[in-house]
């Protein structure tokens, strides 16, 4: 890999010597700029989520101002952003160490200011075709693979000992975006703070006024400023530079493809949930306003993710892990008995508190799994670099950088689940008139995720525990 040297011009946002993992240079300059960078991170993530769940409260009031989609449709809206996302998250899953942190999401975060602005003419004519919302659905999904660059670029400014609790801090309080827009667009959209631009209202059958358009619009003054703000005031660091060649060899690592599978089934489930909640309450629950209540779900599983994280560098992600997918089998068996039957009309406060709880396990468990991605694959990279003889200063500087990219492509498998659970909701609705069927399959899951994880990485725990694998 080559590697930038130290030159005496720097260029601005440009920083030339990063070494982290150096105590002294850590308490006197590391930790004050790396801050920096995470902050402006989070807030920039917190936008891109807001944006890349935003189906999963238009869909909701679409055919209340005048379209007449089918309930798999609006379904399939939901789910799309994450098809985009998830596929996006793979390139961009490289692109940090290509062009910088501070250039990619200054452009990343503007990019998304487009489906935003589209969206809002698009759902003021209600003959807009159903095509035309699909491909504004999939332009959301930029939002989504901005997690994946983002949780890299963090990955480079932080030391090993302190990665859990930084990617949880960067990850989950980035998914209080999904919170803040299922909180924010029920208010917002009755509200008609863009009428000085000529902007029209719909009224809904129940009389009330509705601005569906400000759901997308709102978010754009926020977009430009989260842009300049991360153009001046986040930096490129020089030493993590790597083409995508130099980092592809990554995908080799059998690790990858497991630590994928339970960040899935963790992250997935958190994403798949925040798209899908919404709809599924209201075929479930008719009764039931559920855009008033909708975003608790995706708050608690953000707020729980940085401490899955925390707990993580504390107890070892393995351990959190485990026994989280035994918290998120029970808890998804528990669901079955608050669904309406044929003879009862279900139970709505038992349904809405087991899915807060499956939110919570959800968040915690994104944590755990992607604290255990970075320490097994720093270990794996330093072990076989010094092996061929590498120094400690290469090992470390490859190690930084093929973790990141580990990163940002295992978090491109987990952006799935957006897409496969309301989906899963949507057909299995659509065959048996009942989401019980696609429940069954998110068990099976995480007990096969369980046992996944206690067969590779559990029954180690001990032998490890002298290389503190688990927690370093």
């Amino acid at each position: 890999m080559a590697l930038s040297q130290t030159t005496p011009k720097s260029r601005q946002g440009v920083i030339h010597d990063w070494h982290p993992d150096d105590k002294k240079f850590w308490l006197l300059k590391g930790s004050k700029i790396a801050r920096k960078n995470l902050i402006i991170s989070i807030c920039c993530l917190l936008l891109s989520f807001s944006v890349w769940m935003l189906f999963s409260a238009v869909a909701v009031n679409l055919n209340k101002v005048g379209f007449n989609f089918t309930t798999d449709q609006l379904f399939l809206l939901t789910a799309l952003p994450s098809v985009s996302g998830a596929l996006l998250r793979v390139p961009y899953s490289f692109v940090i160490p290509i062009f910088g942190g501070r250039r990619w999401t200054a452009f990343s975060t503007a990019l998304l200011m487009i489906p935003s602005l589209w969206l809002g003419f698009a759902v003021q004519d209600n003959t807009t075709p159903f095509s035309i919302f699909v491909i504004i659905a999939l332009l959301c999904g930029f939002g989504g693979a901005n997690f994946a660059s983002s949780m890299a670029n963090i990955s480079f400014f932080y030391p090993k000992d302190k990665q859990g609790s930084a990617l949880g801090l960067n990850g989950g309080l980035g998914n209080l975006g999904v919170s803040v827009m299922q909180l924010f667009v029920p208010l917002i959209i009755s509200i008609g703070i863009f009428n000085i631009f000529g902007e029209s209202a719909d009224i809904q059958s129940n009389g009330n006024t509705i601005w569906l358009q400000n759901a997308a619009w709102v978010w754009l003054p926020f977009l430009l400023i989260s842009t300049l703000m991360a153009w001046f005031g986040m930096n490129d660091i020089a030493a993590a530079k790597a083409s995508i060649k130099q980092q592809l060899p990554v995908l080799k690592q059998g690790h990858l493809w497991i630590l994928s599978l339970l960040y899935l089934a963790t992250f997935g489930s958190f994403i798949g949930f925040s798209a899908g909640f919404a709809m599924l309450t209201s075929t479930q629950f008719p009764n039931i306003d559920i855009l008033h209540f909708a975003f608790l779900g995706p708050l608690v599983g953000a707020l729980m993710r940085p401490v899955g994280g925390i707990l993580s560098d504390k107890w070892g992600g393995i351990n959190v892990t485990m026994v989280n997918f035994m918290l998120m089998g029970l808890f998804a068996t528990l669901l079955f008995f608050t669904l309406p039957t044929a003879e009862t009309e279900g139970h709505f406060n038992a349904f809405f508190i087991l899915f807060l709880a499956l939110f919570a396990t959800a968040g915690l468990g994104s944590g755990s799994t992607f604290q255990m991605i970075s320490v097994v694959f720093r270990r794996l990279i330093v072990t076989s670099v010094k092996a061929k003889g590498g120094s400690d200063a290469q090992a470390q500087v490859k190690a930084a950088t093929d973790t990141a990219a580990a990163l940002g492509f295992i978090s491109a498998i987990g952006a799935i689940g957006g897409f496969f659970i309301p989906k899963a909701f949507g057909t299995s609705l659509a065959l048996t008139g009942s989401p019980v069927n696609a429940m069954k399959v998110f068990i099976f899951c995480y007990i096969a995720c369980l046992f996944i994880t206690w067969l590779i990485y559990g029954r180690k725990i001990k032998t490890m525990a002298t290389e503190k694998i688990s927690t370093v």
